[in-house]
């Protein structure tokens, strides 16, 4: 008889079988759904897979339908990416708190500038764990201006409360401990990329041809560069009447460097770009691409040079942060320097006088760089060993 309490408290203590254990639910919130479906598919396939419950945070955009179609739940979020109107940043604070104390997430994992800072302290109010992650750090640390000021003040308040901040290179994180922005730099971390699927994005041949074609894949903003790409276009133009230059991404986006489709439209009728609209899909055109450029003023790491040299494309991008994490100088592509036409003209020039064979083995070079420093199985591990810590449970 005695020994039944005893009993009784341990099966009370034991682990909740699989068939009785609640689901894991994760958060994912960001100021546009689209990058969630673009550049963390991977994470969301793994999380669905295991049985999590995901949702997804942001405005409402058309990857919501294959976002629900991987088993997503998709939660419309109103940002104002562009405004610094403190009413509408406030809106976007108090409906991350009510979403959070609705869904209950058992970690949510914050993207870009504004849900890094309002959605840290929403789910500091709401008593969720979170994860800040540094996408890239944008017009805060390329311009002097008042609104940058106020981010860089914003984001020492909001990074007292996630449990770990993430960042993408080495320069971003050093630049907030510089900067005295994280209240515990001992929660940064260094994620090194978000990694690419090296099976969605296989070596692929370069083209044999005469024509030669330069590709700038992303958003097309001010800050990455695409007016220097125009601009080196309409010098190059003359000296190589077979190159090709042009622009993959969309236009007239929500951010304060944007480029509308007017701009692109003149450049078009001058014959200096050739305008490819844009896509869900970007593998057919670095795959028609003999080299992939972007003359960012800062990224992250950013994914387009990610994927352009798992695919085998010599890339020609700025020595700046991110940037350069991908492409090694002489190795797998060539650097130049930000906003400088001439500078980047220089390397387009150089990259179209090397011969056929030494743009093979850049291109053989960057597919084993990216293996072997950006496999996105390794970023998926770092997920699972977070979220493990912070919740118990594995996927």
């Amino acid at each position: 008889m005695n020994s039944s309490p005893a009993r009784t408290d341990a099966a009370a203590n034991a682990p909740q079988s699989a068939a009785h254990r609640r689901a894991l639910r994760v958060a994912l919130v960001c100021n546009t759904a689209w990058a969630i479906y673009t550049y963390r598919r991977g994470l969301v396939r793994a999380l669905t897979d295991a049985g999590a419950q995901v949702t997804v945070i942001a405005p409402r955009d058309r990857t919501f339908e294959p976002l629900a179609a991987m088993g997503c739940r998709c939660v419309e979020l109103p940002v104002a990416s562009k405004g610094t109107n403190p009413l509408d940043d406030l809106r976007t604070l108090l409906a991350l708190y009510r979403h959070y104390r609705a869904l209950k997430p058992d970690v949510v994992f914050h993207y870009t500038i504004k849900p890094n800072i309002y959605g840290s302290i929403a789910a500091w109010l709401a008593r969720t764990p979170s994860v800040a992650v540094t996408t890239g750090l944008g017009y805060v640390f390329i311009q002097k201006s008042r609104a940058a000021q106020v981010a860089k003040r914003l984001y020492r308040f909001a990074f007292r409360f996630p449990r770990e901040v993430w960042f993408l290179n080495r320069d971003d994180e050093a630049a907030f401990k510089e900067g005295n922005l994280l209240a515990h730099p001992e929660r940064a971390r260094l994620l090194h990329g978000e990694g690419v699927d090296l099976e969605d994005f296989p070596f692929t041949p370069l083209p044999e041809r005469e024509a030669f074609a330069f590709v700038l894949i992303g958003r097309l903003l001010w800050d990455k560069g695409v007016g220097e790409y125009v601009e080196a276009a309409r010098t190059l133009r003359v000296r190589y009447p077979h190159a090709r230059f042009r622009l993959l991404g969309p236009v007239g986006v929500d951010n304060p460097s944007a480029i509308s489709r007017d701009e692109v439209a003149a450049w078009e009728r001058e014959g200096v770009i050739e305008y490819l609209g844009e896509t869900a899909d970007v593998r057919p055109y670095i795959a028609d691409a003999d080299c992939v450029v972007l003359p960012s003023y800062r990224e992250g790491v950013p994914r387009t040079l990610m994927e352009a040299s798992a695919m085998g494309r010599p890339i020609v991008a700025t020595n700046v942060p991110g940037c350069r994490e991908v492409v090694a100088d002489g190795v797998n592509g060539l650097l130049c320097e930000a906003r400088d036409t001439a500078s980047l003209g220089a390397s387009l020039a150089r990259m179209l006088d090397l011969d056929g064979a030494a743009r093979a083995a850049m291109a053989e070079r960057g597919r084993k760089k990216i293996e072997k420093e950006f496999d996105e199985r390794v970023v998926v591990q770092r997920y699972r060993e977070l979220i493990r810590e912070i919740t118990g449970s594995t996927f």
